[in-house]
């Protein structure tokens, strides 16, 4: 049986994802949580993705976290899937320009190989998972579609956020404020369904 944790680990080492996570679980749970939410320890070093699906990258990284830190850790895998392209980037959409690619250039590669379709719907996706250290799991998954832009508007957000409008909006996820796109996007959806099993859960 699984029960309620008191404290989960953050498995994420990119602070703009820790920002949201936070903002989120303080914007819809506020002081209901009482779950004490821990950074990713700065003595581990970089985790390898090697998963080819987002809930085996976001597995390989809260498990590592698990093990290190004997707590249940939180991990999520987030990516833009294309239409056009036949689900590109996908799992790799954070280094979609090479490994150690810029969020200007993954964008930049994105829209050059965009340049000649006019179907351009999308989806990012989140997969959300929690791992306990005995192996246990919590996972749940969000989805918010759109389409790509042939150009960059906004300055927020990170990744693709320039590029993408989510479909009933008129902006990109870059030119919403961070509590406009945090109140409709993928990971908040994501992380709200997987908080919710959480909170279920006996103490």
């Amino acid at each position: 049986m699984i029960f309620r944790p008191n404290e989960i680990v953050l498995a994420t080492a990119n602070s703009h994802k820790v920002t949201e996570i936070l903002n989120i679980l303080e914007t819809y749970y506020a002081k209901d949580l009482n779950i004490d939410i821990h950074p990713r320890p700065s003595d581990v070093g970089e985790i390898e993705e090697t998963g080819n699906t987002f809930l085996a990258n976001a597995r390989i990284k809260a498990s590592r976290i698990a093990q290190a830190t004997n707590l249940p850790a939180l991990a999520d895998d987030s990516g833009l899937l294309v239409n056009s392209l036949g689900g590109l980037p996908g799992v790799n959409s954070s280094c979609y320009a090479g490994e150690h690619a810029s969020d200007e250039e993954n964008v930049e590669k994105l829209l050059s190989e965009m340049r000649d379709f006019q179907d351009r719907g999308a989806s990012f996706i989140t997969q959300a998972l929690l791992v306990f250290p005995d192996g246990d799991e919590l996972s749940a998954t969000g989805e918010i579609k759109g389409q790509l832009l042939f150009y960059s508007k906004g300055q927020n957000g990170f990744g693709y956020d320039p590029v993408f409008k989510p479909d009933g909006y008129e902006t990109t996820f870059a030119e919403m404020s961070p509590e406009l796109k945090d109140s409709i996007s993928h990971r908040k959806k994501a992380f709200i369904a997987l908080f919710d099993q959480i909170l279920s859960l006996e103490p």
